[in-house]
């Protein structure tokens, strides 16, 4: 889990869960993986962060998304994260889509747009089909520019 991160707003802290998760893209970015962070948080509280794993733990479905729901629930000890709100660096794919929507999170909030793979703004727009049985509060675009860059470098570099 990364370390908390905040933002000194008049001498009142407060937290910054996107920061979080682009440092935990940042982080996956030194492993050799895809950077793609994410944070889940509660009440003002950091329950889980994680990045993207899929090459270390030898798994598809090792997506940051869906580590940090993962932790999350095990945090709470609940297969339900009502209440909790997701931050991720990047639009979420058809599997991490059904995952929010499976543990009920309440707002889904990602940095860039992934025309390719995402599934919320693009492809099946999983949370507008009538078998999705919970659609999250969804916000795109959040510090869309930072997100975007470190996804460009990493796959520049390895072109």
């Amino acid at each position: 889990m990364a370390k908390r991160e905040s933002i000194e707003d008049a001498g009142e802290t407060r937290l910054d869960p996107m920061g979080l998760a682009l440092a935990e893209a940042r982080a996956a970015t030194a492993r050799g993986e895809v950077p793609v962070g994410a944070a889940i948080v509660k009440n003002g509280a950091v329950l889980a962060t994680a990045g993207n794993a899929p090459l270390a733990r030898h798994d598809p479905t090792a997506h940051a998304e869906m580590l940090a729901i993962r932790a999350a629930c095990a945090t709470l000890n609940d297969e339900r994260l009502s209440g909790c709100d997701l931050y991720v660096t990047l639009e979420p794919c058809a599997m991490c889509a059904a995952a929010i929507s499976f543990a009920r999170i309440r707002r889904l909030y990602f940095g860039a747009y992934d025309p390719k793979g995402g599934a919320v703004e693009h492809g099946p727009r999983f949370f507008t089909q009538a078998t999705c049985h919970h659609a999250p509060e969804v916000y795109g675009g959040i510090r869309e520019s930072e997100a975007r860059e470190l996804l460009r470098v990493f796959f520049r570099e390895r072109r």
